[in-house]
């Protein structure tokens, strides 16, 4: 994958740092617009990068109805096609002959009868079998390899022969309907054949038939969702483990018959199984998430190395069958983590972390698993059992990580447990035997310290095993709580910046590594590409909800959470759809507090204007003096200021700095005094009524104070707006002096308050021979306000 294309796909992660909450990072042209990446499927939903990135568009948010109808139809013939398979092969099984009873074997590898519904056979409880034939058919001598069903989990090649052997024997005799039993007491007996019905497949066969039937199902389900070379792979792995676990299925048969044929088959047929299963995983590694430059040129060795290897191992070509084919596996695995850690070193995708981390962990737990078979050889009496566990275990373990694979993202928590409780059992199971080998201890204490061991393993490292293989590190409710009280604060003093802040909260939360605008929006938040993205919608917080619902103006993609280390999941999008209604309802809320603000305002001048305005009037006109009735016509002219800017919601600086040098000019007139006044700013703005109505109180006390404290003759206003620090000085040459020294009662001490409330700074000083002058700082002042440049009068 060239340089070039990998920075398009991952772009700079410039909203992480310090000063840079609000910024999207938004990848390069090759990255296809960032819209190409809503595909789900089941396994691979996703684009596949490299070489042909951004050109599959497959089915982003809507698919097309009849295709949905079609592979429904077809889902649904494959599954009755999968159930008459497995109804087939029980009624065949049924129909054929087998001794209903119940053997085990000894330490010395003798086969011990136990019981039998068989009243001939019930009789010889306790005793065990040396020979077994049919009439006029030479005896032939049986031993425990009579219950091990399964060559391709027999570790010496002469056991096996010796074990397909007596199992033909056996088939021969069942065949004829007579089978001659010769016991250890010399008591020869003839037992009769009956088939086996459905009734004597037992619990397991069905148990693992139906787990077959939906590994099968759910390679189906991946392969039609999305119909790529990487979900037909997935096919392919589930397909023939499927077929592995049919074939266990008829290996835990109860009593004694299972077809011989059957049996001849199993180790080429098994283990070609096994290595198509590795070689297609190692080629789906190099195709998915990240399509690797040497997929073709991998796919090329591994699959005819993987086939060769099978086919001469099956044919006898090479000895020590079962060695070379536990080696095999072990090589496929180890390529298959080679692979995922290099698509996760090239595209941090968590979806390879996870592949990489089931690739240890499938080939740790098969390692051990093996070394336990290996062991039991050396014990007669145990290695069948160990055989037969130990492959119903790890077939079990392969196949329901199969199934989790494509519900990674998704809420599969039965899965996830039936995963890890099928892991759990395969350690049980080789702890059992070790004990057993290396402590030389009875079968009961083994099985009670492999389960003691197992039930510690799975409660104490549970979540840690769940959330080093998954990358669930699920996000705590006081973190949650946390990240959304200062969002909603941050948005109660802007909530114009909603989009950002929530922008901001995704981040803070999820820590993903690329976050995008995207322009094709869904309805709801939805995990893409198999997990490693999620994308959000974004409702304006201004905007008024349409038909009881808020319309989505953009989405947001999130790619490779905590930095590439988990996967989303289903809750991390429901989790999401819920940040986003309780911000929206705090922005929803704060716009309907401040319109019950502009309305109470409106209200309360109304009313001055209506009431309080006609009894001045009417003052004024009765009042007994020319001077009485001037300071009622300034009192009312007072009053239409401020029933104006309480009725106004926003008004420009400029406007509202004539209104306060035309109200002062009358003030400061009848005090006789002068007004000196000037104004400097080199841009207009709006003034909201908050700060018009602080400026405006700030204005009168501080003039008022020079008029009524210090007698003054002279004032002197000038304010200065550059760039968004806004300075306000009045200077009087007044009486007072010592400004340090007064006592802030409720006129200093509400100028204070108000400036703070600007967030800015206030501040008395002496004048040089006579005076106080007054300075209001504020840094800020235009920070949230609406304005264009220019030079106002």
């Amino acid at each position: 994958m060239p340089p070039s294309t990998a920075a398009g796909i991952l772009g700079p992660d410039t909203g992480s740092g310090p000063g840079q909450a609000g910024r999207l990072s938004r990848p390069a042209v090759a990255a296809g617009d960032g819209d190409s990446g809503f595909e789900a499927s089941a396994f691979g939903a996703g684009t596949d990068h490299g070489t042909d990135h951004g050109t599959e568009h497959g089915n982003s948010y809507s698919n097309d109805g009849e295709g949905i109808k079609r592979r429904r139809n077809a889902l649904v013939l494959l599954a009755l096609l999968g159930c008459l398979g497995v109804f087939v092969l029980a009624r065949w099984l049924a129909g054929t002959p087998y001794l209903d009873s119940h053997w085990s074997a000894t330490q010395e590898g003798k086969l011990l009868m136990h019981a039998s519904a068989n009243p001939v056979l019930a009789r010889m409880g306790g005793q065990t079998l040396q020979t077994l034939a049919a009439p006029d058919v030479r005896p032939v001598p049986v031993d425990v390899s009579l219950l091990q069903r399964s060559p391709r989990w027999q570790v010496s090649d002469h056991l096996r022969e010796q074990m397909v052997g007596q199992h033909r024997a056996l088939s021969a005799a069942l065949a004829s309907g007579r089978v001659q039993m010769l016991f250890d007491s010399g008591e020869q007996i003839e037992a009769m054949a009956v088939p086996r019905g459905y009734a004597g497949l037992g619990w397991m066969f069905w148990m693992l038939s139906a787990a077959a039937l939906v590994l099968y199902l759910v390679g189906w389900v991946v392969a039609m969702a999305k119909p790529r070379l990487y979900n037909l792979l997935f096919l392919l792995m589930a397909l023939c483990q499927a077929a592995n676990l049919v074939a266990i299925a008829t290996e835990t048969l109860p009593g004694l018959g299972v077809p011989a044929g059957l049996l001849s088959l199993d180790l080429p047929v098994r283990l070609a199984l096994d290595a198509c299963t590795g070689a297609a995983i190692v080629h789906a590694f190099a195709l998915y998430p990240m399509r690797l430059t040497f997929a073709p040129r991998l796919a090329w060795a591994v699959w005819p190395v993987a086939v060769l290897s099978a086919a001469a191992v099956a044919s006898g070509w090479l000895p020590a069958a079962w060695w070379w084919s536990q080696g095999l596996l072990l090589t496929l695995g180890l390529l298959a983590w080679a692979v995922a850690r290099r698509s996760y070193s090239v595209e941090p995708n968590p979806f390879a972390l996870a592949m990489k981390r089931f690739a240890v962990t499938s080939v740790a737990t098969l390692l051990l698993m093996s070394g336990a078979v290996a062991l039991s050889a050396q014990l007669p009496g145990w290695a069948h059992g160990v055989a037969v566990g130990a492959s119903v275990t790890w077939y079990l373990f392969l196949g329901s990580l199969l199934v989790l694979v494509p519900f990674l993202a998704g809420n599969r928590r039965v899965l996830r447990e039936f995963a890890l409780l099928a892991g759990i059992s395969t350690v049980a199971t080789s702890l059992d035997l070790l004990f057993v080998s290396l402590f030389s201890v009875g079968p009961f204490v083994s099985l009670a310290i492999a389960a003691f061991v197992a039930l510690l393993l799975y409660g104490g490292a549970r979540q840690f095993i769940l959330s080093r293989l998954l990358g669930n590190n699920m996000l705590t409710t006081e973190r949650i709580f946390d990240h959304l009280y200062r969002a909603a604060r941050a948005l109660q003093s802007t909530p114009e910046r909603y989009p950002l802040l929530l922008a901001q909260l995704l981040r803070d939360l999820y820590d993903p590594l690329l976050m995008q605008r995207v322009s094709r929006v869904p309805s709801h938040s939805r995990v893409v590409n198999g997990g490693a993205a999620m994308v959000v919608p974004v409702v304006p917080g201004s905007a008024t909800p349409h038909r009881g619902e808020p319309v989505p103006t953009h989405a947001l993609m999130l790619r490779f959470a905590q930095r590439g280390q988990r996967l989303f999941t289903a809750e991390d999008a429901r989790l999401a759809e819920r940040l986003i209604e309780q911000l929206r309802r705090a922005v929803a809320y704060d716009l309907a507090v401040e319109t019950g603000r502009s309305e109470e305002r409106m209200r309360i001048a109304q009313d001055l204007h209506d009431d309080i305005g006609a009894r001045l009037l009417t003052l004024m006109y009765q009042s007994p003096t020319p001077e009485m009735e001037d300071y009622i016509r300034h009192t009312l002219q007072d009053l239409k200021t401020l029933t104006r800017g309480l009725a106004a919601p926003e008004q420009a600086l400029s406007h509202a700095a004539g209104e306060w040098k035309a109200d002062l000019t009358q003030r400061l007139a009848a005090a006789r005094a002068e007004l000196v006044w000037s104004i400097c700013i080199d841009h207009d703005l709006r003034l909201t009524v908050v700060k018009w109505s602080a400026l405006t109180r700030i204005l009168r006390e501080l003039v008022s104070n020079s008029l009524y404290h210090g007698h003054a003759t002279r004032v002197e206003v000038a304010l200065d707006l550059a760039g968004s620090r806004l300075r306000l000085r009045v200077t009087d040459d007044g009486e007072g002096r010592a400004p340090e020294a007064w006592a802030h009662g409720l006129g200093l001490g509400g100028v204070r308050k108000r400036v703070k409330a600007l967030s800015g700074r206030v501040a008395w000083s002496e004048v040089a021979g006579r005076g106080i002058s007054c300075q209001v700082d504020v840094p800020d002042f235009d920070q949230n306000a609406r304005g264009s440049r220019g030079t106002s009068p």
